[in-house]
């Protein structure tokens, strides 16, 4: 008898009840009626659950548990309002160090580029670089701050292996740049709760100098490069106005475009230019306003720093998390501390580094040794004048009569390569237009949009395919122009434009008029006949297909046929809507296309 049962499978089911108690609810109430089924005889098969049904049964009452319980965190969660404020730190594009003559290279040899005054040497004295403050002026411009004619700078001290003075100098008090603001709009990937347009208010835009970097050697070694200290930074702080973590990370993606189109900046988050701190709270919404207050506004929970943040993403998630450490807190009676966190990527949750009680720790104080900084109406004026188009502006000229591109094509152009592709597309577009110069002007209204889906699209797909940095050699622009030149006159085919498209980007270096003469393939127009001749031979071998075409009106069924005539024709010689009309005349007895 215990064979048997074996056998069966009954005991393995049994074995898989009792290891997993989420099962019961995946029975149905059929068998949920039967406590007794699994001790009934081996014959008795009706009432069995086969071991693959009952894995499947218990999966999907997984599935269910589990979304079940993210529906309830969600109502929870729409009780409580989030606050997110922003802190950004990005490296100023100068060759000199902020407070000595050293080069900012950090990718020389370690500690090879370090003044006296960088390793806070006795006696050093700090010496004020008047180029650091042109990039830093242009990114204040660019984010709409209203710029003061004096400021000063101070002392922030804290101690730390990476900062041997034990302070570091910043414009805490009274910064260069105060009271800007970035507009963010729906293609810049704010929530979607929070409407088509957001704008960000900016607190202010202070000058500081950076740290060292540092490697950990583990368990107990950590090495210092002290390249990197008083490399020149700007501080840009928002107002505690952000509500979302999708908008958060929006914020910040759209001011890392701005300060990098104003030349303002190195590199962005990725190359390790850029690094953000974002303070995050929580507050119930039908709560009377609380006690606590940041950057001016009161009303808010109790703030968290999470420090260090290096991607887009990790903006996001870090405040995903965040914001449902605070959740839990509150709910289960427990009190947000004020503290600084750590996120690391992957992690579901962020980790206390230190307590702290607020901008008293860092003991500020203006430094005596750095005399006012005092910037003239003359310079801004001078920088007004010279500075690029802003990221805002470019959608706006790219989705325009102009060019006429989608706000899809247009926000790529602009952030890929940082902005070696928008290039790339003005050099093709302005090649194109001359070549066209002889067509009609709606034909040349067009232009951009067709050069736009071969930059983007077909070009891109095959850096995509083949995992290829972005370079404009690989296919020159001047190629590309007189490619879709030829394709815009119908000398060529779709097609035949895409291989040899293909043929340039693996290498080939003779001219598109040269591959089209050599390799035979310019376009050969079929006459009708032959058309209406390659219609019939396709049409004769489906006639089923036809009658769902003629009797249910299935006319998405033609692009096959126009497919199967590009096949079985001449390569290169069979247009696409010249085989449809064909094809609708024959079909349906209509030429319309």
């Amino acid at each position: 008898m215990l064979r048997s049962w074996l056998g069966s499978g009954i005991l393995r089911s049994l074995r898989v009840q009792r290891l997993n108690p989420l099962l019961p609810l995946a029975r149905n109430a059929r068998f949920s009626t039967a406590p007794n089924r699994y001790l009934q005889p081996p014959g008795s098969s009706a009432d069995r659950v086969p071991l693959r049904k009952q894995l499947k049964q218990e999966a999907k009452a997984l599935r269910s548990h589990k979304k079940q319980r993210k529906e309830d965190e969600e109502a929870s969660r729409q009780e409580w309002e989030l606050t997110v404020g922003l802190e950004i730190h990005a490296q100023l594009d100068t060759e000199a160090k902020l407070f000595s003559r050293a080069a900012t290279s950090t990718s020389d040899v370690p500690n090879y580029n370090v003044a006296l005054f960088d390793l806070a040497f006795p006696g050093s004295q700090p010496e004020f670089q008047i180029a650091t403050l042109l990039p830093a002026l242009r990114a204040a411009i660019s984010l709409n701050c209203e710029i003061q004619p004096v400021s000063r700078f101070d002392r922030k001290h804290y101690f730390y292996q990476d900062q041997p003075a034990g302070y570091q100098i910043t414009q805490y008090y009274e910064p260069f740049a105060r009271n800007g603001y970035v507009d963010l709009f729906g293609y810049d990937g704010i929530a979607p709760e929070d409407g088509d347009r957001v704008r960000i208010d900016i607190k202010q835009l202070q000058l500081e100098q950076d740290t060292a970097k540092s490697q950990e050697y583990p368990p107990s070694t950590q090495l210092l490069d002290f390249n990197r200290v008083s490399h020149p930074l700007i501080e840009i702080i928002t107002m505690p106005q952000i509500h979302t973590p999708a908008t958060a990370a929006a914020c910040v993606r759209k001011l890392q475009a701005i300060v990098q189109s104003c030349g303002a900046v190195t590199t962005g988050m990725e190359m390790g230019g850029l690094r953000v701190d974002v303070n995050v709270s929580v507050r119930r919404r039908d709560e009377a306003a609380g006690k606590h207050q940041y950057n001016g506004i009161s009303g808010l929970g109790q703030r968290t720093e999470i420090k260090n943040l290096s991607s887009f993403k990790a903006v996001e998630d870090a405040i995903i998390a965040e914001k449902n450490r605070q959740i839990a807190v509150l709910e289960s009676g427990g009190v947000v501390e004020g503290e600084t966190r750590g996120w690391t990527i992957g992690s579901t949750e962020t980790r206390r580094l230190r307590g702290k009680e607020g901008e008293v720790d860092y003991r500020y104080m203006p430094d005596p040794d750095i005399p006012p900084l005092v910037i003239g109406q003359d310079l801004l004026s001078s920088l007004n004048s010279t500075l690029p188009i802003s990221p805002d502006s470019l959608i706006t000229l790219l989705v325009g009569e102009e060019h006429r591109l989608s706000i899809d094509d247009a926000k790529p152009l602009i952030d890929l390569d940082n902005g070696a592709r928008l290039e790339y597309y003005h050099d093709v577009v302005d090649a194109l237009r001359i070549l066209q110069e002889d067509q009609d002007a709606r034909t040349r209204a067009g232009l951009g949009r067709v050069a736009g889906n071969w930059v983007l699209h077909e070009l891109g797909g095959l850096l995509t395919k083949t995992e290829r940095e972005w370079d404009a050699e690989i296919v020159p622009a001047e190629s590309l122009a007189h490619l879709i030149d030829q394709l815009q006159r119908k000398r060529i085919t779709g097609p035949t434009a895409k291989q040899v498209l293909a043929t340039i980007f693996d290498g080939d270096r003779r001219s598109v008029s040269e591959i089209l003469e050599e390799e035979n393939l310019l376009l050969r127009p079929l006459s009708r006949e032959e058309y209406v001749a390659l219609a019939e031979s396709v049409i004769a071998l489906n006639p089923q297909m036809i009658e769902q075409i003629r009797s249910k009106n299935h006319l998405g069924k033609l692009g096959w046929f126009v497919g199967q005539m590009m096949r079985a024709g001449e390569k290169g010689r069979v247009e696409a809507l010249k085989a449809e009309e064909i094809l609708r005349e024959l079909i349906l007895g209509s030429g319309a296309v």
